[in-house]
């Protein structure tokens, strides 16, 4: 069976920047730059985006394009009879198990873009609408039906294929995606107070700029951009030989870069227009930001709606592009290892993800007793993934390339043949970071994920 390509360079990026563009981006982002010190942060962000998190990704893109098969497949190819088949077999579950739990807080997003959609947060009051999240997420059957909404529409985009599903969605709702955080942001700026929001985010204060800031930099560069779970791998194997690797990890990483920069801009005048301290993780999406959209209306409902109606649309597509490349990866190795039709491959891991969300779900309400190692179902997944097993899957995918593939055939990925002179110029500093500087700072990345 011939296997499908992505069509043109655009459609390459879209899907890779829809990869790595998610709700991390909206709320994790902006909290994360005030905490550590604004505009100092971003300075270190931007270093670590280009000097750790891009050789990942090039180190993926090699690993995928080269060997033209998902994450078992390429090791099987790459490194035959070998121990790197584990490294397989991780990338492959580590996905999935992330969807599990994305899919969750997805759904979430199907509620509140419903709720925006009815008018039920005009009028309301902020304790109102953090008792509905508190009430909602606790419940047994509302968040399970929007995360089956959540994951049935990811489905139906990874039945229909990489051209005509995944290729033909990104393209669509990047582009959309990017237009409507500008929308809010443009709106969020007008308003009265919003002055300190934007000083939140760009006042640089060095004094906060210590070395758990900088390995909190490295970590949100490092995950932003989907690293260490085979996303871009498997997205890489899709790409056409003659495809520009550099100008695709370019723009891949300047794309997450700007929406994230782009979304603190979106969110935190806002907050601070309203009057409301910013917070972090999902409360600040779910608990407060429908009554400050509510309170920027003041006088005019329908204003009110309409910004909540964006937010929580854009908030949705941002969840969708991240979670088709994560079932991407266990869909393609169902269908490649396992020789399975595309149809039943999506089902089953749909199957798997949906039972494995339900219990995540459920950890907030009435399984939130059953804890293991001190944390609920759905942290502990979260911190199995984020803490361990992405960093994990980084590390070895940069020794895999840097040190046991043959530097000529890195060489010769990277810049297609010696064809494309500014790849062959760049090649031995590409190779350094590979195998050198984003190798130290995953360990520091780990390290500080055992201290903290």
């Amino acid at each position: 069976m011939e296997r499908e390509n992505f069509g043109s360079r655009f459609a390459v990026i879209m899907a890779m920047a829809g990869s790595a563009i998610g709700l991390g981006n909206i709320w994790r982002f902006p909290y994360m730059v005030g905490e550590h010190g604004g505009a100092a942060f971003i300075i270190v962000y931007v270093f670590a985006c280009f000097l750790l998190a891009l050789p990942i990704f090039f180190a993926e893109m090699v690993i995928g394009r080269r060997s033209r098969q998902g994450t078992f497949g390429a090791m099987e190819i790459l490194a035959p009879g070998t121990r790197w088949k584990w490294l397989g077999l991780l990338t492959v579950f580590s996905p999935i198990i992330i969807l599990s739990y994305y899919s969750v807080v997805g759904g979430w997003s199907v509620e509140y873009l419903f709720k925006a959609l009815a008018f039920d947060f005009t009028g309301a009051e902020s304790g109102e609408v953090r008792d509905f999240f508190g009430r909602f997420i606790s419940s047994t059957w509302e968040p399970v039906v929007v995360h089956t909404v959540f994951i049935g529409m990811v489905a139906g985009i990874i039945l229909a294929g990489v051209k005509k599903g995944i290729e033909k969605f990104t393209k669509i709702t990047m582009p959309l995606l990017f237009f409507l955080v500008v929308a809010i942001m443009v709106y969020a700026l007008t308003l009265p107070g919003a002055g300190a929001g934007v000083e939140y985010l760009v006042k640089p204060d060095f004094s906060k700029l210590d070395a758990g800031a900088v390995a909190a930099a490295m970590g949100q560069a490092f995950f932003s951009m989907s690293l260490g779970v085979g996303t871009i791998l498997t997205y890489a194997s899709y790409v056409r030989k003659d495809e520009n690797m550099l100008v695709s990890g370019i723009g891949t990483a300047v794309s997450d870069l700007l929406f994230a920069v782009l979304a603190g801009f979106a969110v935190m005048p806002a907050v601070f227009a309203a009057g409301i301290a910013p917070g972090a993780g999902p409360g600040l999406v779910f608990e407060t930001l429908p009554f400050i959209f509510n309170k920027m209306g003041a006088g005019i409902p329908w204003l009110s709606a309409i910004v909540a109606i964006l937010f929580f649309l854009t908030i949705l597509v941002a969840a969708l592009t991240s979670a088709i490349s994560m079932m991407e990866v266990g869909v393609a190795y169902l269908t490649e290892e396992k020789g399975m039709k595309r149809r039943s491959a999506t089902l089953a891991v749909t199957l798997f993800a949906w039972v494995v969300g339900i219990l995540c779900s459920l950890s907030f309400g009435s399984l939130s007793g059953i804890q293991i190692l001190g944390n609920s179902f759905f942290d502990f997944l979260d911190k199995l993934c984020s803490n361990w097993l992405l960093p994990l899957g980084g590390l070895l995918f940069t020794l895999f390339v840097g040190w046991k593939m043959p530097s000529a055939a890195v060489r010769d990925e990277f810049t297609n043949g010696g064809r494309l002179r500014a790849n062959v110029r760049l090649y031995p500093v590409i190779l350094f970071l590979i195998r050198y500087l984003a190798p130290v700072g995953i360990v520091i990345v780990f390290l500080t994920n055992l201290v903290v």
